[in-house]
């Protein structure tokens, strides 16, 4: 009856449920903000969990700000990212910080993860290159990572810094996230479907459960030990 009110339950229009009811129904708005200054990097992080999938996204490495960009879109996660680094030595300091920011806000916005679907998987094609994503939101950071590239660069980004970014992103989100590339031969669409695959998993892992949204969806009573 409670959700009801909120025209989230049975006879509510479908257009109005989703993300509003998601946030009404745990009683809180699932958003995290970071900022991060070092020698190397100044950067700037916002999420909103329930957003659209907006992304305002400014790193200074353009294949970095396009990968940025699919993963807010397919997660339907709203994402901000403003960032200065030392880019006249290399992309890995930068490239690096925005992950670390980026999972901590992620973090930030989950708070004790209570209501949410947690497990998620997906296969992500994007052309010829097929990437398998498993992600369990369990607050115990880890990664595995089975990508590998045909060439050193994607224009000039170093493909080395892909498998840097997500392990930048899992350990300080504090996710188990497992990638790996089946198979595919051109590096842009194999980074491509590890960002999607990623987004997708995120969208279907954070997604709160109707059934649950008041439980932590642990038989221990809590994530993250």
């Amino acid at each position: 009856m409670q959700t009801a009110r909120f025209g989230c339950g049975r006879g509510a229009n479908p257009l109005l449920k989703g993300a509003l009811c998601s946030r009404r129904v745990i009683g809180l708005m699932r958003k995290g903000k970071v900022k991060r200054t070092t020698k190397e990097t100044d950067i700037e992080v916002a999420v909103d969990l329930d957003g659209s999938g907006k992304s305002d996204v400014a790193t200074g490495i353009g294949f970095l700000d396009h990968m940025l960009d699919l993963l807010a879109r397919h997660s339907r996660m709203d994402v901000t990212v403003k960032a200065r680094g030392d880019l006249h030595i290399d992309h890995h300091h930068t490239t690096e910080d925005v992950g670390i920011a980026l999972g901590q806000a992620v973090k930030q916005a989950l708070g004790d993860m209570r209501g949410i679907t947690r497990y998620a998987d997906v296969h992500m094609p994007m052309d010829e290159a097929l990437t398998r994503v498993a992600i369990d939101v369990s607050g115990r950071p880890f990664l595995v990572f089975k990508s590998t590239f045909v060439r050193d660069k994607i224009g000039t980004f170093d493909t080395e810094l892909v498998n840097e970014w997500f392990q930048a992103f899992a350990m300080n989100s504090g996710v188990t996230l497992h990638v790996e590339t089946l198979y595919g031969s051109n590096d842009h669409h194999i980074a491509e479907s590890c960002f999607k695959g990623l987004a997708r998993a995120l969208r279907a892992a954070l997604a709160v459960d109707p059934r649950a949204a008041s439980e932590i969806p642990s038989t221990k009573g809590s994530l993250g030990g």
